[in-house]
């Protein structure tokens, strides 16, 4: 896919749909991807074909040919973002216990060496490692979810396994 200045940076293909779960940050995020990609990217993108369309030949008009695959790809992502926000369920109450781990919350790890590292368990739809955010269907959130302050978390990594505790728990 090229990269030009009318790229879609935020595009990414449809993966496989995981937990229909997802905190109110990430629905306010793909809401407006949604609207960002049907009310402004796709008007810009049909005018410029149209404009395109307008200059004759469109064998070998590349302008009109990028454009139409523009809007292939955003019609898509529109399709794929107006299904999945039909199933997902947002979670906005915190949970009856929260000094165990559940859906939503961060939690501050500690490792054998003392290197400290936190998360927050979050959809698959919201995952960003850079920020810290895993998802409730990876293997480091599973062997979380149900676990107390001072826990001793074992989770089987590519390296081997790896052990952590559990040195805080934190719901926004």
């Amino acid at each position: 896919m090229q990269r030009g200045r009318n790229s879609m940076s935020r595009y990414r293909p449809p993966r496989p749909a995981g937990t229909p779960l997802i905190t109110p940050e990430g629905e306010a995020r793909l809401r407006a991807e949604l609207h960002e990609l049907w009310h402004v990217r796709r008007p810009q993108v049909t005018q410029s074909v149209s404009e395109a369309a307008a200059q004759g030949d469109r064998s070998e008009n590349a302008e009109y040919t990028y454009g139409k695959k523009m809007l292939r790809e955003i019609d898509s992502r529109v399709r794929f973002l107006t299904k999945r926000l039909e199933k997902l369920k947002v979670v906005r109450e915190r949970p009856s216990d929260p000094n165990k781990v559940y859906f939503g919350a961060w939690v501050t790890l500690e490792d054998e060496d003392g290197e400290q590292a936190r998360y927050r368990i979050v959809g698959p739809d919201e995952l960003d490692l850079r920020q810290g955010m895993i998802s409730i269907d990876s293997p480091l959130a599973r062997a979380l979810v149900g676990k107390a302050l001072d826990a001793e978390v074992q989770v089987q990594t590519p390296t081997g396994t790896k052990l952590w505790y559990v040195v805080a728990i934190d719901y926004p």
